[in-house]
């Protein structure tokens, strides 16, 4: 753990079964060597460190006591050079405008771009081997619930992301 100033990572959390599920998929097909962080859906990729009281303030405000938004693996999405899975979730997707509303004067050009949830099973890798990952899950795939447990906030100084804050929904 190193002290001083980071970017911070807004992410969301999910339940335990979820959240194996997801894991074990980025085992079977993340390469090793680059597979350092669990399983995510990224909200906010760079934030800047002196928003991180107010950050805290505001996940506090939409998760405690609020029911888990619904949310459900939708599909899958061809990365070009990985997969992801699809996560559709209209009540996640208005938690993060109003967050891109509040900082919107801070937000970096990736946070400003459209945001398309998802959760990365394979990256990095040649265009051929996503592809053929994807033609192997697809005829499989089926939509499913998934549980939106909180939401997190983590420092990140270019390893694996240093935990700052987690909030549960009710």
């Amino acid at each position: 753990m190193s002290d001083g100033p980071a970017p911070i990572i807004v992410t969301a959390l999910f339940g335990h079964e979820d959240q194996a599920w997801f894991d074990r998929q980025r085992r079977a097909y993340f390469p090793p060597e680059r597979n350092v962080l669990a399983a995510h859906c990224t909200m906010f990729h760079h934030l800047a460190p002196e928003l991180g009281a107010e950050l805290k303030q505001r996940l506090s405000a939409l998760t405690r006591g609020v029911p888990a938004p619904f949310a459900r693996v939708g599909g899958l999405m061809n990365l070009g050079r990985g997969v992801a899975y699809r996560i559709e979730s209209p009540d996640l997707e208005s938690i993060r405008a109003e967050l891109a509303d509040a900082f919107a004067t801070m937000l970096v050009p990736q946070d400003r771009a459209g945001w398309r949830p998802h959760v990365t099973i394979q990256n990095k890798v040649e265009p051929a081997e996503a592809k053929a990952l994807l033609a192997e899950l697809s005829p499989g795939f089926e939509p499913r619930p998934l549980k939106v447990a909180g939401l997190a906030s983590w420092w990140y100084r270019g390893g694996p992301w240093e935990a700052l804050s987690r909030h549960m929904f009710a």
